[in-house]
């Protein structure tokens, strides 16, 4: 499977952020978030994923389990299952999120 981005149309999450499918099989799901600066990424985990995220532009505070950190720019994490996790932009970025297995919830 061949996906070309910029042909994908995002969805809006909320005012501030909105999300791209970019690619999936297998068990794999590739994800592309925009947030606006002040954009969150509410605190949740997963039951069922797995998940790495990877800071492709921009600056996220993240907390991943119990940690907190400022994530820029080729920083990522991992959050396994259960693992609370939740973000809040510093600025207008975007991070690529990967799932297994894949998502069903956000086709």
């Amino acid at each position: 499977m061949i996906v070309k981005g910029k042909e994908i149309e995002a969805r809006a999450i909320d005012e501030l952020s909105s999300r791209k499918i970019l690619s999936m099989g297998g068990g794999l799901m590739l994800t592309e978030l925009h947030f606006e600066k002040g954009g969150i990424g509410p605190a949740h985990s997963h039951s069922d994923h797995e998940q790495v995220s990877y800071v492709v532009r921009g600056s996220f505070e993240a907390t991943v389990g119990e940690e907190t950190i400022v994530l820029s720019a080729g920083d990522s994490f991992y959050a396994g299952k259960t693992v609370v996790h939740s973000l809040k932009a510093l600025e207008d970025s975007i991070i690529l999120d990967v799932f297994t297995p894949i998502r069903e919830e956000i086709l």
